[in-house]
């Protein structure tokens, strides 16, 4: 079987990559240096509700002003964030970075020797640990508790900055959020949360794919009329790992495309400036259409019933254009996985029965359909897919042969598993 998130290693395993999309860059705004005179972090040893300790840095302005607390991608630590603290710190903001449980220098297993039961268990301390650096952040001689911003990169940055602010979203003014996804809960908060404004930062080389498309897709989603991206467009990347595993760093990742885009930290700094200290100031939006995705059938699909509609109009379509597609396959496969994840065994088949219909040459979207039907206890169709996707993977040449070979796995393994209970 394959992960059940994109990039991250689940009970259930998911499929996705990612199509580059085309989309103009847009120019950042004027740029906050750091001073000479950099101010020093001061390390925090911060204690979990299970005894575990967590270390993080604060970053202290010096005068009252908001806070932000950073999160690091799963592949990197807090320090990835350091610079950018010390540059938030010089604009007045009091700036916490946090080595999540079983990274860098904080306590617990180490993420990379987790099983998987074990990295279930520890996602889901994962609020509790963020809460206590929340409290520890708004606890602070100075920091305004009631404007705090969150900035997160890669799977995990992203997706704990958006459930940290669907938690305390009355305090939450503004996320920054690059390279990486949310899940089903958290997509439902960012269509929901029109008062949030957001900077969304993504490119088409992405060391994972399928980051680009996916961060697309959450722009979209975003319901704040002053959201913002910037999107360095480029070839697409091969597919090589998920996240939880190291691959050669292009610097086009997360914080990596601090290094290849020195002026992005600028960036980020003057989008907290503006949207925290000064409010009703947030930069030019350019809250348009990020690429070529069509929200409006991405939502439709989403949505009961929807994949029948929308089945309807790709065969209105495909009348006149039989190779016509009216979404990217990744995007369909990703929301069929988050809403088997959730127990909407029923949805999840419509949209992975759709996917198959629109791609029927695509192992990845025939094997994940596979994985649904095993879910809904429908064995025979399981083991038909199954065998399908190891069929078509000799001719699927749009993965890489990593890809491929994780396909192979999936598949296999379904068998494998229905021949036992035979």
């Amino acid at each position: 079987m394959k992960q059940m998130r994109i990039l991250l290693l689940s009970a259930i395993i998911v499929p996705a990559l990612v199509q580059a999309r085309n989309s103009a860059a847009v120019a950042s705004a004027p740029q906050a240096q750091p001073s000479q005179q950099q101010p020093a972090a001061r390390v925090v040893d911060l204690k979990a509700s299970d005894g575990t300790l967590l270390k993080a840095s604060y970053f202290a302005a010096g005068k009252p002003g908001p806070g932000v607390l950073l999160f690091h991608q799963t592949n990197r630590t807090r320090k990835a964030w350091d610079d950018v603290a010390v540059r938030l710190t010089v604009a007045g903001i009091n700036t916490l970075t946090l080595d999540m449980r079983g990274f860098g220098e904080s306590g617990g297993i180490p993420h990379d020797r987790l099983t998987p039961k074990e990295r279930a268990q520890v996602r889901e301390r994962r609020p509790a640990d963020i809460d206590t650096a929340w409290q520890y952040l708004v606890s602070q001689p100075g920091v305004k508790g009631d404007v705090i911003g969150l900035g997160g990169a890669g799977l995990d940055g992203v997706e704990n900055s958006i459930q940290t602010a669907s938690r305390h979203s009355a305090q939450v003014k503004s996320l920054v959020l690059i390279s990486g996804q949310t899940e089903l809960a958290g997509r439902k908060f960012m269509r929901q949360a029109s008062q949030l404004p957001g900077l969304f930062v993504w490119a088409d080389s992405d060391d994972y794919p399928p980051t680009a498309e996916v961060m697309e897709w959450l722009y979209g989603i975003s319901s704040n009329p002053d959201k913002k991206f910037i999107h360095y467009a480029g070839p697409e990347a091969p597919w090589l790992a998920y996240e939880d595993k190291d691959v050669p760093a292009t610097g086009s990742h997360g914080t990596d495309l601090f290094k290849v885009h020195p002026e992005l930290p600028g960036t980020v700094v003057d989008w907290f400036v503006t949207t925290l200290i000064t409010p009703g100031q947030a930069p030019a939006s350019n809250s348009g259409s990020a690429g070529s995705l069509s929200m409006s059938i991405l939502d439709q699909i989403e949505t009961p019933g929807g994949a029948a509609q929308v089945e309807h109009q790709l065969m209105e379509v495909r009348r006149k254009n039989p190779q016509a597609q009216l979404w990217p396959r990744n995007l369909v496969n990703v929301m069929g996985y988050d809403n088997l994840q959730v127990g909407n065994t029923k949805l999840a088949l419509e949209i992975l029965k759709l996917n198959v219909l629109a791609y029927p040459e695509s192992a990845d979207a025939n094997d994940s359909l596979g994985d649904a039907y095993l879910a809904n206890g429908e064995k025979g169709l399981a083991r038909q897919y199954a065998e399908k996707a190891l069929a078509l993977l000799a001719s699927d040449t749009k993965e890489s042969e990593v890809r491929r070979n994780v396909i192979r796995a999936s598949a296999q393994q379904k068998l494998n598993q229905l021949a036992a209970v035979r």
